[in-house]
């Protein structure tokens, strides 16, 4: 059974449901500065939507390890048990400070692959660089300065550095980034949050930014190459490995050379779906959004590697 064959057993709106569960759950707790509580509403309610899903369902990028988190840790087996054997990576809330600050950009974010097909990347830091369509390879480099990097993508571009836009989470940690990209006249779009809705910034047809570059986690990184693998372009990401603990949790994934550099085909292959929901309005979807009725209403997309389509989708809930 072809790897299209297979994914095509899990319609497209049913992955929307499951984000859009965790979306709405975790929308009840905007703005009331609780992350640990919204994120739980959003794991417990993605969790429920998987059940009726006829798929032989395992977690291999979620909450944590089966001794961390009681719902949707690594390795959890979720759907009917029926069906295709599906690897999912899944982020229920990604953006929980923003969440519980009521600030943009919160999502409930998931993608499935083939068995076999997305990395199982350990819960650490994620060295990532990343563009969208249209590009020859080897246009950016992980190895190289950001500086470079967007001189680099302004020669692809042909246009002139000052007009290249680069997307970086705003983190003391990237200070020399921010620095050495304007120092060469590129401009800087700081993003507070969500480095998965950042490389899909960068690759959508109404792009506003032309690479994305940063340090953030792993598992988001996969999610994010799950994305990119249905828009097309380009990824590199090298594991950041701080202490002992986080060496052993790599080895533990059977991960045993810590200073790879993945290509976007190394971290998420074969036929891929992604869905996202927006929690908080954003960038590139809208928040849950509430009727006096009682009803609500939710702003998604969905996107598959082997049609290169996207789907914005957006539901009213009516009340029953």
């Amino acid at each position: 059974m072809s790897t299209s064959s297979s994914l095509d057993r899990i319609l497209v709106l049913e992955l929307v449901r499951v984000t859009e569960a965790a979306a709405v759950a975790a929308s009840k707790l905007v703005g009331r500065g609780d992350e640990k509580k919204a994120d739980a509403a959003a794991v417990e309610a993605m969790r429920l939507a998987f059940n009726d899903l006829e798929m032989d369902g395992t977690v291999v990028i979620g909450e944590g390890e089966r001794d961390e988190a009681p719902m949707l840790y690594i390795g959890e087996k979720v759907g009917t048990g029926k069906g295709p054997a599906i690897d999912i990576a899944l982020d229920p809330l990604e953006g929980t400070t923003i969440t519980a600050k009521g600030g943009p950009n919160a999502l409930a974010v998931v993608a499935f692959a083939e068995k076999g097909h997305l990395l199982n990347a350990p819960d650490t830091y994620m060295e990532k660089i990343a563009i969208g369509p249209g590009y020859a390879a080897g246009v950016i480099d992980l190895d190289k300065s950001a500086g470079e990097n967007a001189k680099s993508v302004a020669a692809a571009k042909g246009v002139d550095v000052s007009e290249i836009m680069a997307c970086v989470l705003d983190r003391p940690r990237h200070a020399g980034i921010i620095e050495d990209l304007r120092r060469v006249g590129a401009g800087v779009k700081l993003i507070g949050d969500g480095d998965v809705q950042g490389v899909i910034q960068c690759a959508v047809p109404d792009a506003d930014v032309d690479f994305y570059m940063g340090t953030g986690g792993a598992p988001e990184g996969v999610l994010a190459a799950a994305a990119l693998r249905c828009l097309g372009g380009q990824f590199e990401g090298r594991l950041v490995m701080r202490n002992d603990d986080e060496r052993a949790r790599a080895y533990k994934w059977g991960i045993e050379d810590l200073n790879r550099k993945y290509t976007l085909e190394e971290l998420a292959s074969g036929d891929v779906i992604f869905a996202a929901t927006g929690v908080t309005s954003g960038a590139m979807l809208q928040g849950v959004k509430r009727s006096r009725f009682g009803g609500y209403s939710t702003h998604s997309l969905v996107m598959r590697s082997s049609t290169r389509t996207i789907r914005w989708v957006s539901t009213d809930h009516i009340p029953q």
